[in-house]
């Protein structure tokens, strides 16, 4: 195991992630600590937002019996996460025996232990929980040529005749879509984003500090700049999160303007973190490099201008109105 698998493992099991949070201070404890992971690392949180999410979807909708076999799985180091994209021209199949096909934007590819993956059938998507020890991926690696998040091992992944029984699938077809925590579950890689800005204001910060310029009046506005632009992303974070038991009609666009706060906070911070440290932002060894490319590769999710009419149709019925 390399260093990030080692601290995956570390984190699936000195972490208590389990079912969905049941209230706003558990949903907020869950999000502060995705963000505390997204500042450390960005691919490590990537990677550990998609084991959350997949030991929340197991349990939601396993059995009691799959949920105390994944339990055991990660007090033994399992890793998870979820791999959904279909691979064109070559879609996922199982007959409730063997598997065949393929899955892209397959993250973590060769780091995780398990996958949950999705299947079509007649009766909509459905769900199977894969130890990837038993039914062994063939990856394409050539797939993953990107300037940032190349530590996040996003591959093209195939199998042929993998062996799969039924014990496998996780609820019901069509579970994984279902609302609102298929798009309310965005708000867990927002934090991760959002602890991406975070580190990009530590480590302009410490940049100008030990260069002895954090005096300079441009430098000081740029980390104030810095400062308000990460909080935008927080508070827009938070009210989410609060927002997500104390109004049901508000949920999803309420997780739609976090989406796009940070969107918006996280392109401004990146181009203003260049302008503060100068070229030597863009050396490759230079510690600001991989954050910018990470968090710029990061941000690119999907339906950016989707968010922002979900927002505005909110605003417009009065759903959402401006608060302190």
């Amino acid at each position: 195991m390399n260093d990030l698998s080692l601290r995956l493992a570390e984190l699936g099991r000195d972490t208590a992630v389990g079912s969905d949070p049941q209230d706003a201070a558990s949903l907020l404890a869950l999000l502060r600590l995705l963000y505390t992971v997204g500042r450390e690392d960005l691919p490590l949180g990537r990677l550990f937002e998609g084991h959350v999410d997949a030991v929340q979807i197991v349990a939601r909708y396993g059995t009691a019996e799959q949920v105390r076999a994944l339990s055991d799985a990660i007090c033994g180091g399992a890793i998870l996460g979820v791999w959904n994209a279909d691979l064109s021209g070559e879609p996922l199949r199982w007959d409730g025996a063997l598997l065949n096909g393929g899955k892209s934007f397959a993250s973590g590819a060769g780091i995780l232990s398990h996958a949950l993956v999705t299947v079509d059938s007649a009766a909509g998507r459905q769900l199977l929980l894969l130890d990837l020890a038993m039914a062994v991926p063939e990856i394409d690696h050539d797939f993953w040529r990107v300037a940032g998040m190349q530590r996040s091992e996003t591959h093209i992944v195939r199998w042929q005749d993998a062996p799969v029984g039924l014990d496998a699938a996780i609820g019901a077809p069509g579970d994984y879509v279902r609302e609102p925590w298929f798009s309310g579950g965005a708000l867990r890689f927002v934090a991760v984003q959002a602890g991406g800005i975070a580190r990009l204001v530590d480590v302009v910060r410490d940049y100008l500090v030990t260069a002895g310029r954090a005096a300079d009046p441009h430098q000081a506005g740029r980390l104030a700049r810095l400062f308000g632009l990460a909080e935008a992303s927080n508070a827009a974070i938070r009210r989410a999160a609060e927002g997500w038991f104390a109004d049901e009609a508000a949920r999803l666009p309420l997780v739609a303007a976090a989406r796009a706060a940070t969107y918006a906070a996280g392109g401004e911070a990146i181009a203003l973190a260049q302008e503060a440290v100068g070229v030597a932002s863009l050396f490759v060894d230079h510690p600001l490099s991989g954050t910018m490319t990470d968090l710029a590769m990061y941000l690119r999710q999907p339906g950016p201008d989707a968010q922002r009419m979900q927002v505005g149709a909110a605003v417009a019925s009065g759903i959402l109105r401006p608060m302190l």
